[in-house]
């Protein structure tokens, strides 16, 4: 959306959206923000419809589908999808002669390519370490914000920081980050994420950095000895 508009990812957030946090020192999520009048209307709808349609996200293409679990004790949940009920005047949809089947739906507004696309951010904020109420600290907060809405930032924070010369990442993965949003965020929530925040072996740290670790552990040993 903010490609479309030719605006960074800091100022489309700035303009757009509000932050929310789910629970105390819990993962951040972005929502956008409505218009400032009785309505409430989304900043993208005009009279002729959606303004921002081409690029719209995985929420209004489901529109107006909604998604639930259904879960019974000793069973795991199973999904489904209902009909939100509002307003004709809403969704001009409904004034349309087409039936569609839940599949066919989810062909045509390309909702199974942005699931696919979703999958590594679904298993990140559904890590067990993450379910079991550990509470981040604020850096670690700002540090998920930057890498999963800011991208722009987080960008600048990877080619204008040491990253790449204390960990390994091929030269194809640099130059489909330098230019590419969806590579850059596939790398931000799959490696750097996971290894930051969960402590995983998603990042290969290169062998020099390993060896400056040593030697500065071993500094640190014989000066505690001396002493």
């Amino acid at each position: 959306m903010k490609n479309a508009l030719g605006i960074s990812s800091s100022e489309f957030l700035e303009r757009y959206t509000i932050p929310l946090m789910l629970e105390a020192g819990q993962l951040p999520v972005v929502v956008l923000k409505m218009q400032d009048d009785d309505e409430k209307k989304c900043p993208f709808v005009s009279d002729q419809g959606c303004t921002m349609y081409d690029d719209r996200p995985w929420s209004c293409r489901m529109y107006p589908l909604g998604l639930a679990f259904s879960k019974t004790e000793g069973a795991e949940g199973e999904e489904f999808c209902f009909v939100v009920e509002e307003d004709d005047s809403l969704c001009q949809g409904f004034k349309e002669d087409t039936e569609w089947t839940v599949e066919s739906w989810f062909d045509g507004q390309d909702v199974g390519v942005f699931n696919q696309k979703s999958e590594s951010y679904m298993q990140l904020t559904l890590h067990p370490y993450l379910l079991k109420n550990k509470e981040l600290d604020e850096k670690r907060i700002q540090m998920f914000f930057k890498a999963c809405y800011d991208l722009d930032g987080f960008r600048e924070m990877v080619f204008e920081s040491t990253l790449f010369d204390r960990f390994e990442v091929s030269d194809e993965v640099k130059e489909a980050m330098r230019t590419d949003d969806e590579a850059l965020l596939e790398f931000a929530v799959s490696k750097w994420l996971r290894f930051a925040l969960l402590h995983e072996d998603t990042m290969i740290v290169r062998d020099e950095e390993l060896e400056r670790g040593a030697k500065s552990l071993g500094w640190r040993v014989e000066e505690e000895e001396i002493s």
